[in-house]
């Protein structure tokens, strides 16, 4: 008989011949006159119309020369079997079209099942379309057949229902969860019938024993996939049970492994080293005393699978409390996140970024962010106590532990891989987890997974692309959900303390040391009432947040003042989802609002503020610069200047609430930020770590309000043109010390345009400094700034704004050494920058006499803070305890640097600064005062100024004595990062003796 004349060209149409570059000529042959009889090679078409079916539905195969080629080898058999050159194969195909469906899907996809058909040819009649026209079950249930071996049926079973599971799934009869749990199904009906094998070959005359065969990993997570070792633990009741149970186990695994998959028991208690049955007394005493994190957290997927049901259920409930307290170890969380860091490092190189299992992005960065969440807050929450990956999850984005879009990420990026999974396993039924290199292989996988060309993409691109977008996102929220530091805090809360019912959480409140657990109590209530997300949240965080308020003098206020932000912001979609997620944002201000009452109150005005507690560098001081940028522009971009006023008071209010937080949270250990530096160097940013730090950044936020609202008046007010007008700093904020509550301290000085009109121009002036003043005092919701022009010439009594020239002839004639003294701070804040250069040159003289103190004006300072000493410090206030005005304080500190400054700085230009410390130390370096007593005094100041901003905000309003008992004593002593309120008062104590004296002895020099 003579061979036709190929004619591959419209079968390379149907897909056939890509694998092989043939154009579709071995398809030729083996559908043609003496192949399958289904292609009509001279007329280029099928024979007829059920062939041409039969061809669209291999056409549409992952693999359509592979599934050509097994469907041939399959009709062969089956001819050499029968001796019948006609096809029931082929007949059933063309009358059943499920039939046809999932018998090509599998010839296409699994090489493995199908040499398995190929041996077996009447079992494709498993996949037949029922009467009813229901597809075959495929629900994982072994149907034994027949007689003989029973290990041999088991087999066959086992390879009929696997069939049954692959041609669903391949042909969409069942989902990714539905194949998984199908899998599982009768992974448990294989081991429960090599169970039966095993007891029934027992020597006649032994007891039946008491055995449990217990599923762990996938197979107990019902997420089993096609080819896996299926986990699992063998538990005896008795000792007595142990011999038969032992013979009984062994044989399992034989079985197991000669029908279907190794079956794998090192999970056991000491793993392959340790028996492999063991009772369950046995199982409960090394749990209890021996077993480590990794351990407890494969304990997460046990569940009954064969042999004494009852056993196994029993097992799981006697150390189902081990397990919910082991993520309560001070080591457990660490213990996840470096097991997960060992299997990565385990992985080849070459594999690491192809491996979808274990590789980062893979399958297990899901499994292992799921069971840490799953450990630590399980504890409290019974609905996460399920053994399935995607069933947790869930669970975890109901409860509000994960956010919904995290959640949805890791649920696709879930399916995705493991659909990858099976595809590649299902092929040759083979334990494979890695993606191949090879272009045809990848073609086949894409195919597979039903990725198709597209204009400009292939479908291996199409494919590569969605799997480096799900890896990449599962990289991320492993990354997130693992490594969230608010693990730690939920894990060191005790079990009991995550269950916030009425009763515990009012036991809970007084063991934590709440004054009103039940006024607590309600506020727990308001927050974390009803079924709604954000109480499931909220139930989430508190455990945490009690813990940290507790760490605080008055937890009471800690609480009361979260639930204010709460009640403002627990509507706003962003709100919750920042402290559940958002790094150690919830300790952080859990801290800040059990501590602070100025930050708290800030946060009441500005509550969206609190976003700053996210990011390390958003609690970094912003530069000089930046702050006068920032808020030039926010007022230039309104022309009323109420309303540019108000921006600039709310971008103020911004940037206190940032300061304060850094300064509260500086000394908070792991809760300290950390900034970096903006030219991306590897150290940390300058932060709030000394006072002097803070006082700078507080003097640039109040010289960059001054100058946005000078901007704002002069807009306003109309004045001649030339006229040049410029604030000048004094006091606190001419030295750049200022603190929470300071008001400007200030001199305005103009000067009027060459040949002008002197009265309009002081009239302009003045007009300026009024509005200037007036708007910054407008009420609003805003912290106030003061602007106090007392120290000008006169005083009250005199003009509010001069001249340069009044003030040069004021200096020259009228000015008396007190005054030379305050302009010591004087420093150019805002407005014409040359008059103030020209200002601060003229006041020089004054303040730096070239001649230095005569001795009746040394006399006379002297004098003057003794009078200041005994008039101004508040009756009733104790002198050795007053941050200000006390002994060894700030004061005492300031007077006697600045005598140093008036008899010396003329002579010496170190000492022209307005800061006090630098002065002391300038001073020191000169010679002029003591190392050691420049050290003690500056001991003392530092000190007294930490105090005194800790004081301010602890209590939320200015405050210079440091009381010597209390919760606000207590609140200094934890703000400043302290334990013990009595050694720290000592310390106070001691440092402003030791600063007095050192202040006499350079005051009587």
């Amino acid at each position: 008989m003579s061979r036709p004349t190929r004619a591959p060209g419209r079968l390379a149409r149907y897909g056939f011949g890509t694998a092989d570059g043939d154009g579709g000529a071995r398809a030729a042959d083996l559908l043609g006159p003496d192949g399958l009889g289904l292609w009509r090679p001279d007329e280029q078409e099928p024979v007829d119309e059920p062939a041409g079916e039969l061809l669209a539905t291999l056409s549409r195969a992952a693999d359509p020369d592979l599934a050509l080629r097994q469907l041939h080898r399959i009709v062969e058999t089956e001819r050499r079997t029968t001796g019948d050159t006609a096809s029931s194969l082929l007949a059933d195909l063309h009358a059943d079209p499920g039939l046809r469906r999932r018998v090509i899907a599998v010839l296409g996809a699994s090489s493995a099942l199908g040499d398995h058909l190929v041996a077996h040819p009447e079992h494709y009649q498993a996949l037949r379309t029922a009467p009813d026209g229901l597809a075959p079950s495929a629900e994982g249930r072994l149907e034994p057949a027949g007689d003989g071996n029973p290990v041999a049926v088991l087999r066959a079973a086992y390879r009929l229902a696997l069939l049954r599971i692959a041609a669903a799934d391949l042909t969409g009869g069942r989902g990714l969860e539905q194949t998984m749990a199908a899998l599982s199904a009768l992974a448990d009906a294989t081991l429960a019938a090599a169970y039966e094998i095993a007891v029934d070959e027992l020597a006649e005359g032994t007891e039946r024993p008491r055995l449990a065969v217990v599923a762990m990993g996938k197979c107990g997570g019902g997420e089993l996939n096609y080819v896996s070792d299926v986990d699992v633990i063998f538990v005896a009741a008795e000792d007595a049970d142990l011999p038969a149970a032992t013979l009984v186990a062994t044989r399992l695994i034989h079985i197991c492994g000669l029908v279907a998959w190794p079956v794998d028991a090192a999970l056991r208690p000491e793993g392959n080293r340790g028996p492999l049955v063991r009772t369950l007394a046995s199982h409960l005493a090394y749990y209890r005393r021996w077993a480590r994190t990794w351990e407890f957290q494969a304990l997460l997927k046990a569940r009954p699978a064969a042999g004494d049901l009852p056993l196994a259920q029993e097992w799981i409930d006697q150390l189902a409390p081990l397990v919910w307290r082991a993520a309560e170890r001070p080591e457990a969380v660490e213990d996840v996140r470096a097991m997960r860091r060992r299997i990565i490092d385990h992985i080849p190189p070459k594999e690491l970024e192809r491996e979808i299992k274990r590789g980062p992005g893979g399958l297990r960065d899901i499994e292992f962010a799921v069971q840490l969440l799953q450990l630590v807050h399980g504890r409290g929450d019974e609905t996460l106590r399920a053994p399935g990956t995607l069933p947790t999850l869930r669970a975890l984005v109901a409860g509000g532990y994960v956010g919904r879009a995290d959640g949805e990420a890791l649920l696709r990026g879930y399916r995705f891989l493991r659909s990858v999974e099976h595809r590649l396993q299902l092929q040759a039924l083979r334990r494979t987890h890695t993606v191949p290199t090879e272009p045809a292989a990848l073609r086949w996988l894409a195919a597979a997974l039903g990725f198709t060309a597209t204009p400009g993409r292939s479908a291996v691109e199409s494919f590569r692309a969605e799997w480096v977008t799900h890896a990449t996102e599962v990289r991320r929220l492993h990354a997130k959900l693992l490594y969230r530091p608010l693990l730690e805090s939920v894990a060191r809360v005790p079990a009991d303390g995550l269950r916030l019912t009425p009763e515990a959480a009012r036991h809970r409140l007084e063991i934590l040391g709440f004054a009103d657990p039940a006024g607590a109590l309600r506020h727990l209530q308001a927050l974390t009432g009803g079924v709604s997300r954000t109480a499931a949240i909220q139930r989430t965080l508190l455990p945490v947040l009690l813990s940290e308020f507790a760490d605080a003098p008055e937890p009471d206020r800690g609480l009361l003042n979260y639930r204010k932000v709460s009640d403002k912001l627990g509507s706003t979609p962003w709100y919750l989802r920042l402290l559940r997620d958002g790094g150690p944002v919830a300790r952080r201000l859990a801290r800040v609002l059990a501590l602070s009452r100025y930050v708290a109150d800030l946060l009441a005005r500005d509550p969206e503020a609190l976003r700053l507690l996210a990011e390390e560098n958003e609690l970094a001081p912003r530069s000089r610069e930046v702050l006068r940028e920032g808020f030039l522009a926010a007022a230039a971009r309104h022309t009323d200047p109420v309303e540019a006023t108000s921006a600039v008071r709310a971008l103020r209010r911004r940037e206190l609430v940032r300061v304060a937080c850094a300064d509260v949270l500086c000394r908070a250990g792991a809760l300290a930020p950390t900034p970096t530096r903006p030219d991306g160097a590897n150290r940390p940013a300058p932060g709030l770590s000394d006072v002097t730090a803070v006082g700078t950044a507080l003097s640039d936020v109040t010289d960059a309000t001054l100058a946005a609202a000078l901007r704002a008046a002069q807009a306003s007010q109309p004045a001649p043109a030339g006229l040049r007008f410029a604030v000048i700093g004094m006091g606190r904020l001419g030295g750049y010390e200022s603190n929470y509550l300071s008001d400007a301290d200030v001199l305005f000085v103009y000067d009027p345009p060459a040949g002008g009109n002197e009265s309009a121009a002081s009239a302009a002036a003045h007009a300026i400094a009024e509005e200037l003043r007036r708007l910054l005092g407008v009420p609003a919701p805003d912290p106030p700034l003061g602007v106090d022009a007392d120290l000008r010439p006169e005083g009250r009594q005199g003009p509010l704004v001069r001249s340069l020239a009044a003030y040069a002839q004021y200096y020259a004639r009228w000015s008396r050494v007190w005054e030379a003294q305050a302009l010591l701070r004087a420093r150019f804040v805002c407005g014409d920058a040359n008059l103030g250069a020209e200002f601060e040159a003229m006041i020089d003289p004054v303040r730096y006499p070239a001649e230095g103190l005569t001795r009746e004006q040394v006399v006379e300072i002297r004098r003057i803070k003794a009078r200041v000493e005994t008039e101004r410090l508040p009756r009733g206030a104790d002198p050795a305890t007053h941050t200000k005005l006390g002994r060894g304080g700030l004061a005492d500190v300031e007077w006697a640097v600045q005598l140093v400054q008036l008899r010396h700085g003329g002579a010496n230009p170190a000492l022209r600064g307005t800061r006090t410390l630098d002065a002391l130390a300038a001073a020191a370096e000169a010679g002029l005062v003591d190392p050691a007593d420049a050290a003690e005094m500056a001991a003392g100041w530092s000190l007294a100024a930490q105090v005194r901003n800790a004081l301010m905000l602890v209590r939320g309003r200015a405050g210079d004595q440091l009381p010597r008992h209390g919760v606000e004593l207590a609140g200094v002593v934890r703000l400043l990062g302290r334990d013990d309120p009595g050694e720290f008062l000592d310390e106070y104590l001691r440092t402003a003796r030791r600063s007095r004296a050192a202040t006499e002895r350079v005051l009587d020099a």
